[in-house]
């Protein structure tokens, strides 16, 4: 069996259970379930917590595991990411004192507090520049006012946390990270199934399928506005002036799309939800 890490709690673990869920695996029922098997579909879930998922799957303890970017790097591990889910975005950034820091050159030998010392031990030191980590599980912001670090690395989404705590970002992004599957290197039959059912879901949630009439006078036009991921299908009707018109597009272009095609001419215009694709 394909032996997958997912993450029992925190941001990643209900997004990551509906995602393996639209995949068409069984995962767990209760919460406090920490190992289910999934005989069908040749699987077994491990829920583990997020920080340490890196690790197992590194040591060949588990086969594949969803985590986040920053913590597979923060880890060490040997393992290695294999695909983006396209979930639990965040940045991570320098902030301080407003005026004390202006770039990577002067964090040189001061106290920069992080939850994440491996990730940013590696950014500064890739950078030439050597600071003394403070390693804290979580409250980073207040470390500059309690005379903890005289800096922070720290995720950010809008800044108004670290604004709140009077800091200001400073210096080039450190990571971008978002949740992605990771294996050890050396997966095992099942591997592949998974990733290509992930990727479905994946274009699932970014497309949708359109229908529409459209007279036949209009139809380069509005196969032009919406040319799909390939091509349209493109069927006849009973009215030999009217043709029914079949693609996919982004689900973000929808609206605009719709709306370009009825200035076209074309009417009955239909949109529904992918559930599921393999392209």
């Amino acid at each position: 069996m394909l032996r997958i890490a997912v993450p029992n709690k925190g941001s990643l673990s209900e997004t990551a259970a509906q995602m393996l869920f639209e995949a068409g695996y069984t995962g767990r029922r209760d919460s406090r379930e920490l190992v289910v098997a999934d005989p069908r579909n040749g699987v077994e879930f491990f829920y583990l917590r997020p920080r340490d998922i890196a690790t197992y799957v590194g040591s060949g303890a588990l086969d594949v595991g969803i985590t986040g970017r920053d913590l597979l790097l923060d880890s060490g591990s040997d393992a290695g990411e294999i695909a983006p889910l396209g979930f639990g975005g965040s940045t991570f950034r320098f902030a301080g004192p407003p005026g004390e820091h202006g770039d990577l050159a002067d964090l040189e030998g001061v106290r920069v507090a992080t939850s994440y010392p491996g990730l940013v031990g590696d950014f500064l030191a890739g950078h030439g520049v050597t600071a003394k980590l403070v390693k804290l599980d979580g409250a980073v912001e207040s470390a500059v006012r309690l005379g903890v670090a005289d800096a922070v690395a720290d995720v950010v989404s809008t800044g108004s946390t670290l604004r709140t705590a009077g800091l200001e970002i400073f210096g080039p992004v450190i990571l971008e990270s978002e949740a992605v599957l990771i294996g050890s290197g050396n997966e095992r039959t099942g591997t592949a199934t998974l990733v290509r059912r992930l990727s479905g879901v994946l274009v699932a949630r970014q497309y949708v399928m359109l229908d529409y009439d459209v007279p036949v006078s209009a139809l380069e036009a509005a196969t032009a506005a919406a040319p799909g991921f390939e091509s349209p299908t493109v069927s006849p009707l009973h009215d030999k002036d009217w043709a029914a018109v079949r693609v996919m597009i982004r689900r973000t272009d929808m609206n605009h799309v719709m709306d370009e095609l009825y200035a076209l001419g074309a009417r009955a215009i239909l949109v529904s939800a992918i559930h599921a694709a393999r392209l």
